[in-house]
């Protein structure tokens, strides 16, 4: 078996909304380690207040008593802590890379007069629309894995639901045999059922 490429998928706006925290993570140690070489070169720490404030926001901090945190301030720091956290928690969640296997072409022959592929997307393709021939199925979609073949369909109809799944199974192994097709696993997936027939189930 041919090795098989591998990609992942994360969330666009996870990705950009990471870059911009490490961004400014950056910026802000780079400010920091200016003002310690300025002082490292003997600048007047008058200079470096001027620049940077951090005695002043020291001294403010260092400052405060429990009379001056009010009950309003409470509430807002508690709801944007909350939210900070629910936030940064789903960005960080989404960020994370999910791989998954990409397809590739079905290589039929290689001989000495050249080499003969079948794109995935053909296959995927012949066992939709063998899948559709099925009266009970409105929908089907199929992902070829190389390994093996899966199709995800939607139902119209309730009953004989197992009879439904292992028609178009049987439907999809005699399409790729027709179109001369090595032979693959056929995994059928039922994602979902008509929402007017939904009640049969009950």
């Amino acid at each position: 078996m041919r090795r098989q490429r591998v990609g992942a998928r994360s969330f666009p706006l996870a990705r950009v909304a990471g870059d911009g925290l490490v961004i400014i993570f950056a910026l802000a140690l780079m400010w920091g380690g200016a003002m310690v070489a300025l002082l490292a070169l003997k600048v007047s720490p008058v200079t470096i207040e001027g620049l940077s404030g951090y005695r002043t926001a020291y001294d403010y901090l260092a400052g405060l008593q429990p009379a001056d945190i009010g009950t309003s301030t409470r509430l807002i720091a508690a709801i944007s802590g909350l939210a900070a956290t629910v936030l940064c928690g789903y960005l960080a969640w989404r960020a994370i890379p999910r791989p998954y296997l990409a397809r590739t072409d079905l290589r039929l022959t290689v001989d000495e007069r050249g080499i003969v592929d079948v794109h995935a997307r053909a296959i995927e393709r012949a066992a939709e629309i063998a899948a559709l021939e099925h009266p009970s199925v409105v929908a089907a979609r199929a992902r070829y894995g190389t390994d093996d073949l899966t199709i995800d369909i939607s139902a119209g109809r309730a009953e004989g639901l197992a009879a439904t799944l292992q028609a178009v199974q049987q439907s999809a192994r005699d399409s790729l045999a027709r179109h001369e097709l090595p032979p693959l696993p056929v995994n059928i997936t039922l994602v979902r059922l008509e929402r007017k027939n939904r009640r049969e189930l009950q």
